[in-house]
Parts: C-alpha cells; structure tokens; sequence
C-alpha cells in the first residue's frame, strides 16, 4: 500500500512533513518519457529503505530526482528533507544539505590519488568523517591511499565512492547498485559496512538488482513497476512473499 505523506494542497509542507524525507505525488521525465509517475513515500531517521523493481521501472530516476540531477526532470511535486524543500533546489544545494548519491558509475576521478579524492570532497564545509575515520571504516582504501583512484579494483572504487559520500556531512546516503559487478565476496565486505553505518545513525536508501540481499539489509522495501508503486511496506513481508517477488522482482 502506498503511504502518502499527511499535506494539505496549500500548506506548508516544512511544518507537516511526518518523516525524515518525504517524496509527495513526484513526476519526472526524459525528455518526452515519463519516468516516474506520481510517486509518493516518506524514509525515516536511521532507516534503510530498499527501492526495487525491474529494468526501467523508475528506481534510478526517482533517486536521481531527489538528489535534484539536472535529468530526469522533475515536473510536479514535493522533496522534503529534514523540513527543508529539496523540490525548489539544484544539486548543489540540496548536497549542501546533507544529501549524498553514490551513483553506479562510482565516478572515480581520474589523476587523482585515492586520499585526493577523499580530501576534494572535503574541500568546502560541511565536512563529514575525518578521513582516517573512513580508512578505519574501509582498511582497503588505508592500505592504498596513495595509489590513483581509478586503478583500484571495482569493489575498491565502489568503497571509495560511499567513503568520498560520507567524506561530507549527510543526512540521506543514496546508493544506486552498490553490489552491481561485484564478487560475493566483496557484496559481502560493503554490505557488512553499511550494516556499520547504519549503526552510526544513517539513512539510506539503496537502489539494488540483487534484490535478495538489498532486503536482507534493508528495513523496508518499495517496489516500482514502469513508475509507480505497486507496494511499501516491510522488507521482511518481500522476502515472505513469494508472489510478489515473482511478479515485480523476478525472484
């Protein structure tokens, strides 16, 4: 079942939002594709909400609306964060906020060493986990702090990638296919250190193909089909569901 955040059409949705982030009656496109299709939910403080669904179902654009990414194209309805409107700002604002998207390209930057990519991300406040912090979090990324960037394996970059997020001050941790490319072994690694981050009081929501162990680490779990949300709940109640899974997750 859907769970609409409790607004009036007129009122000041700052004053009444009932949890940490809420996503009301969201519409985005590319260009002339609708994408996402009046989509409603709210995330709370410290939790992990899963976001799931088949192959363009939506799970990418609606992460990337909320984190205000120039495409896709957020036509109608309201982010709130914190009682602060992401809907009316650009991407740097709204990271300015606290907001941080891991996306799947990792986005590693070239020339530069693993340590730079940690202090560049460090460069303007508000500065987040000192950065031995996050090599006590990722010992990997210590032990090669001064090897490029872009050298590292795929499970490196992608340690580096949610290290440089946390590198800043966030409130909501986006990750969008964490595990994907990955060995067991490594999707074993990551997700041990989510389980960690959550324990420091992180929200986030994780954009996932391997549903099965997006669930197993998640509170709740939303599944998109072609837009819209066809369910919300817990992610105890998916993995329980056989025929749910089956019909939107093919699992």
């Amino acid at each position: 079942m859907n769970v609409k955040p409790d607004f009036s059409k007129n009122a000041n949705h700052a004053e009444t939002a009932p949890a940490f982030l809420s996503v009301w009656d969201m519409h985005a496109y590319y260009g002339e594709s609708y994408i996402v299709q009046g989509v409603n939910f709210n995330v709370h403080e410290g939790e992990i909400l899963a976001l799931l669904g088949r192959n363009g179902a939506g799970k990418t654009s609606t992460l990337r609306a909320i984190a205000r990414i120039g495409s896709p194209l957020v036509t109608h309805g309201e982010i709130w964060l914190d009682h602060q409107p992401l809907h009316n700002m650009a991407s740097h604002e709204a990271a300015s906020l606290g907001l941080g998207l891991v996306p799947e390209d990792r986005r590693i930057i070239p020339g530069l060493t693993v340590e730079e990519n940690l202090q560049l991300a460090q460069i303007a406040p508000p500065i987040g986990w000192s950065i031995e912090r996050l090599y006590e979090l990722f010992p990997r990324l210590g032990e090669r702090r001064k090897q490029e960037g872009v050298t590292l394996s795929g499970g490196e970059q992608q340690m580096l990638a949610i290290a440089r997020a946390l590198a800043r001050d966030l409130k909501l941790l986006l990750l969008d296919e964490p595990y994907e490319g990955l060995a067991p072994v490594i999707v074993d690694e990551i997700e041990k250190t989510l389980r960690i981050i959550k324990e420091q009081g992180m929200t986030t929501i994780i954009v996932e193909q391997n549903a099965v162990r997006a669930l197993q680490l998640a509170d709740r779990a939303i599944i998109l089909d072609t837009g819209s949300i066809v369910f919300d709940g817990t992610a105890a109640e998916v993995l329980g569901n056989a025929d749910l899974r089956s019909e939107y997750l093919a699992i």
